[in-house]
Formats: structure tokens, C-alpha cells, sequence
């Protein structure tokens, strides 16, 4: 076994610094295989003992490996059955995990979906440079209405990536049942680990407002999200306008 903070063995494309923690180094080679799709989302990864043999070290550094992973919740850990992809389909917990306006009243309803549109385009300077791509590449954008108990909530102005999202229609969207982040996943294979978010306090234009059935000036949230895959690679780029007359916007810390 190499238990003694030297390099496992197969990590010569992904070679970590050597004074980085060997769980942490194994936590690095297996998310470089959730990258590649070597486990789909929802699958069973090998057991410990068998990715102890895999990359020669203890069950117990693999183990402290996956608890990290579990943590950030890109592995689900499942009592008597073993260790799974985490999904944004068909999981509640994870389903959740991105949504941050809620209902006053308390009820947990996830909003209703409603896409207005899909149009290519290509990334100006800003948004080549948040999303990293070159000034000009092709990007998806796509605006939709969330809306709660048939109210309009918010109103999303999404862009992607044109590269990972290639085939997206409007059509192909209105066939899904379920949230975004999940079609994102189960037809493109993009999953969505972590995001940032800006938030201000903006006015309802005219046309904004005419979309949210509000009055013109009324006081809406801005919320701006960059959202990330593995290796941290931003893959959308978002900004909702968010009606907070029924709703809020809920964050939990620590």
C-alpha cells in the first residue's frame, strides 16, 4: 500500500502536489472519473475495498475520500447498498439543493417551469470571460417564468455554453418533466455541483413587468449565478428577477 503520503499510482495525468493529504489525492482521481462519466449519475461507484485495490492504498484513506465527496454532495451514500452517483433526478434533497426562492406561506412547492425561449448567439466580452469562453464562441440562451400555485415568481435569463449543450430546442425541454438542472443532466451530462451568487435590489422595467404580471417599478431581486462542473468549469450563467410579494429568497449557513 502507499499510505504514506506519496502519489497513488495511476495519478500520473492528474499528479496532485506532494504534500497534499493522500485522501485528498484520491478524492482528486475520482472526481476526474466522475468527469469523464466513468459512473453515471444515480450508479454505484466500486466498493471501498475494490478502489483501495485500484489505486493501492487503505479502505480506510478511500473511505475518508468518499466522506468528502458524500459531503460536497457528489456521491450519495445509501445504508446496506453502497455508494452512488449523486443525481438531480428523482432525489428531492438534491433537487432543492439550488432552489433559494420559496413560498411565504411556507409551503414546499417546487416552482412550475414555463421555457419562453432558446436562441443561439455568441458571447460577448462579459460573458466569454465568466464563462470562459473565447470572445465570440456560440452560447445557448434561454429565458423562462417559474412560477408558484400558477403566479409568476421569477423570471430567468440563463446562458450556456454552446459546445456541452448542443441539440437544446425549446422542444426538447417542453418533452422533460422535471426541473432544469436535471434535463441538464440526464440529456447532456452536465451536472451542477456548486454555484455563486450576487443579489441587489433592482425596478421592474416595462417589459419585465408585463412578463411577471406586476407593475412597471415594482421592486424585484436580482439574482446573478455562475454555476459549476467538475474541476470548477463554469457552465451557466444566470441572472432571475425575482417578485418578492408571496415569495423570499432563503440561503441556510453553516
Amino acid at each position: 500500500m502507499q499510505d504514506r503520503g506519496q502519489s497513488p499510482p495511476h495519478a500520473s495525468a492528474h499528479r496532485q502536489p506532494s504534500y497534499q493529504p493522500l485522501y485528498l489525492q484520491i478524492r482528486a482521481l475520482l472526481v476526474a472519473q466522475l468527469d469523464a462519466g466513468e459512473w453515471k449519475p444515480g450508479e454505484a461507484i466500486p466498493s471501498e475495498h475494490e478502489l483501495a485495490a485500484r489505486f493501492r492504498v487503505s479502505p480506510g484513506t478511500v473511505r475518508k475520500a468518499i466522506d468528502a465527496l458524500a459531503t460536497d454532495n457528489l456521491l450519495v451514500r445509501r445504508q446496506g447498498k453502497g455508494t452512488f452517483v449523486a443525481t438531480l433526478t428523482g432525489e428531492h434533497p438534491s433537487r432543492v439543493r439550488f432552489l433559494r426562492v420559496r413560498r411565504d406561506d411556507g409551503v414546499d412547492e417546487y416552482p412550475a417551469s414555463r421555457l419562453l425561449d432558446v436562441r443561439r448567439a455568441k458571447a460577448t466580452g462579459d460573458v466569454a470571460k465568466r464563462l470562459q469562453l473565447r470572445s465570440g464562441e456560440g452560447v445557448l440562451q434561454l429565458r423562462r417564468v417559474l412560477t408558484f400555485a400558477g403566479a409568476p415568481a421569477v423570471l430567468d435569463d440563463i446562458v450556456l455554453p454552446g459546445a456541452p449543450f448542443r441539440g437544446l430546442t425549446k422542444a426538447r425541454y417542453d418533452a422533460w418533466r422535471g426541473p432544469l438542472y436535471g434535463f441538464f443532466e440526464a440529456e447532456f451530462g452536465v451536472r451542477m455541483l456548486s454555484a455563486h451568487e450576487r443579489i441587489k435590489a433592482v425596478a421592474a422595467d416595462k417589459a419585465t413587468a408585463a412578463l411577471l404580471g406586476i407593475d412597471e417599478g415594482e421592486p424585484l431581486l436580482a439574482v446573478e449565478r455562475v454555476t459549476f462542473t467538475y474541476g470548477d468549469r463554469p457552465v451557466e450563467l444566470r441572472r432571475g428577477l425575482c417578485v418578492t410579494r408571496h415569495c423570499h429568497y432563503f440561503n441556510a449557513l453553516g
